[in-house]
């Protein structure tokens, strides 16, 4: 058909307009032929072109049989976003599904619920934007600013679909061997990540700041069936006047989740989310912690029971948090602990900045949405310079808490 294709394009332009008005017809007779001056003519002028027409055609077959075999018309295989749109549509995503369309219908879901969550603690609508990538994939970003408890809330889900070159398939099989085979390192790899970010900046100084990311991350095979894989995430809490109830509360139901899965999640997570919201620069956590961990592969446990640690800690957040912000969010307080707080979010700022390694890939994969990355900063912050809290002061405990961190549970 490929062949066939070319030459009918050719042989249709051979027939001009004259050749279709022209009025010759097989049925009249022969004698009013031969007495017919126009008509000898239209027969004449009707030879010509089916002589025309027949070498265009044997001159077009020869071409086209010449493009058939030395560039024969090649068909672009599917890319991964291109399948995964075509299976959502004719399949729907089920349990059954690729575990990527799973985990990106679980943050969506969860996204919903957990606006719905802030929206009534706060009595003040999400502002909702969806995008897309030309790459693939897209996302939903919402956020809250100004509103009556949070001074700025971000709650964003999105799915990236895109391709690693060599140099990055290398530098990731440092912590991923399976990425690909020693000797046989491709040119690239298509790949696919997709999560829900939260961050919440309440306006009271007694209320913690809470920051949560869940993530999975996986490349694909040729075929569009998953190659490598990985789950992280976690959970943090960053107050700016300490409430160890508060801190004792957050702990507990995070080791709660954890425990029904892996006793050893808890401790391990907690340390590394001590060791990573770190200030190297100043010498202190940015906040009191939670858990936090990073390439949950095959090595650690399988897909599904990951997965299902995953949804169990993601579930788990509202209700957490929102209790604490029910008991501080109407506490009074007073300008000079509004100033500090304040001089916190600035500290909070020079982490997401400076040593998140989350912010820097965002900011770095191709066609990323900045707003959406950056939604994570407060409204306000504030510097002074050389900065210290009173002796004994809360502020004080609070910094001595910050540089050495505790187990609350």
């Amino acid at each position: 058909m490929a062949s066939r294709r070319p030459t009918l394009r050719l042989f249709a332009q051979c027939k001009t307009k004259s050749q279709f008005n022209n009025t010759w017809t097989p049925r009249r007779t022969a004698s009013s032929f031969q007495s017919s001056g126009s008509a000898r003519q239209a027969f004449s002028n009707s030879r010509n072109y089916l002589t025309l027409a027949a070498a265009g055609l044997a001159v077009t077959t020869t071409l086209s049989y010449k493009m058939a075999v030395e560039d024969p018309i090649r068909c672009d295989t599917p890319t991964l976003a291109e399948r995964d749109q075509q299976t959502k549509r004719e399949k729907g995503v089920t349990d059954a599904s690729p575990m990527r369309l799973r985990m990106e219908k679980f943050v969506k879901e969860q996204q919903k619920e957990i606006v719905r969550a802030l929206e009534e603690a706060d009595g003040t609508p999400f502002r909702v934007d969806e995008w897309q990538r030309k790459e693939g994939g897209g996302g939903i970003t919402c956020v809250l600013q100004d509103g009556k408890v949070f001074e700025k809330a971000g709650v964003g889900v999105s799915v990236v679909y895109g391709t690693l070159p060599k140099p990055a398939i290398i530098k990731m099989r440092a912590n991923h061997k399976n990425l690909a085979q020693d000797d046989n390192i491709p040119d690239s790899l298509e790949f696919f990540a997709a999560g829900l970010s939260l961050i919440v900046h309440p306006k009271n100084p007694m209320a913690p700041t809470v920051h949560l990311n869940y993530r999975y991350f996986e490349t694909a095979n040729p075929d569009g069936s998953s190659g490598a894989w990985w789950f992280g995430g976690g959970s943090d809490l960053t107050p700016s006047y300490l409430f160890d109830e508060d801190a004792i509360q957050f702990h507990k139901s995070l080791k709660e989740v954890c425990d029904a899965h892996d006793k050893e999640y808890y401790p391990r997570f907690k340390k590394w989310c001590d060791e990573y919201f770190y200030n190297k620069h100043r010498g202190e956590s940015r906040g009191i912690g939670g858990i936090f961990f990073d390439d949950l592969d095959e090595t650690v446990s399988d897909k599904e029971n990951t997965f299902a640690f995953i949804q169990d800690a993601l579930k788990s957040f509202a209700p957490n948090y929102i209790s604490i912000i029910n008991k501080r969010k109407d506490m009074s307080f007073t300008e000079k602990e509004k100033e500090w707080q304040q001089i916190r979010r600035g500290r909070y700022v020079e982490f997401n900045l400076v040593h998140d390694r989350g912010t820097a890939f965002g900011l770095n994969t191709p066609g990323a949405r900045v707003e959406s990355i950056l939604m994570s900063l407060p409204l306000t912050a504030r510097w002074e310079y050389m900065y210290e809290p009173q002796p004994k002061s809360r502020e004080a405990r609070l910094v001595e808490v910050l540089k050495n961190p505790k187990e609350w549970v």
